[in-house]
């Protein structure tokens, strides 16, 4: 018997913000198909921190004569910000989403030596790419049932999100 004044669809009390934002995920789109999500999330982070990495940075005299001018871009202060928001929510998953942008990293300078080898445009690979990755996150998202958490929440949130039943699966604790 229901004791008056209680909330049927009440939220669970939780310790610590992030797993609010992955009960709200797992609502919306934990009935979904996590490699989907995790691909297109992949696609979209991938060409979204390539785009930022290619926009010019002033070149400073004195980061040229340390040679340092080649890792100060702006990806370098996009990557600080992800990561130190990851680090607020759950530092463990922040490691792992920090491993996952250095293989980014990786990809995105010799994508940078293959157009300065004469083929294709770092910036137009990650715009098809974000097409694609944005594209399908769009409809596989569309599919999910409606829940609290947001496409914008899916973006931001989605790859500790992910990293976070890849720790589950494992029995690992973030």
């Amino acid at each position: 018997m229901k004791k008056k004044g209680t909330a049927i669809n009440k939220k669970p009390e939780f310790s610590r913000p992030v797993e609010r934002y992955f009960y709200d995920l797992d609502k919306t789109y934990g009935e979904g198909n996590y490699t989907l999500y995790a691909i297109f999330l992949f696609l979209s982070f991938f060409a979204i921190m390539g785009l930022i990495w290619m926009i010019p940075f002033p070149q400073l005299d004195f980061l040229v004569k340390m040679n340092a001018h080649t890792f100060l871009n702006w990806g370098s202060f996009f990557i600080a910000i992800v990561i130190y928001c990851y680090l607020k929510l759950a530092p463990t998953l922040s490691y792992a989403v920090l491993f996952t942008i250095g293989i980014m990293s990786y990809f995105i300078v010799q994508l940078e030596y293959i157009e300065r080898d004469g083929g294709p445009s770092v910036v137009l690979v990650c715009s098809i790419l974000a097409i694609i990755g944005l594209a399908g996150l769009f409809f596989t998202s569309n599919n999910a049932k409606k829940g609290e958490a947001s496409f914008l929440n899916l973006l931001t949130i989605g790859p500790i999100w992910l990293w976070s039943k890849v720790f589950d699966r494992l029995k690992w604790k973030y």
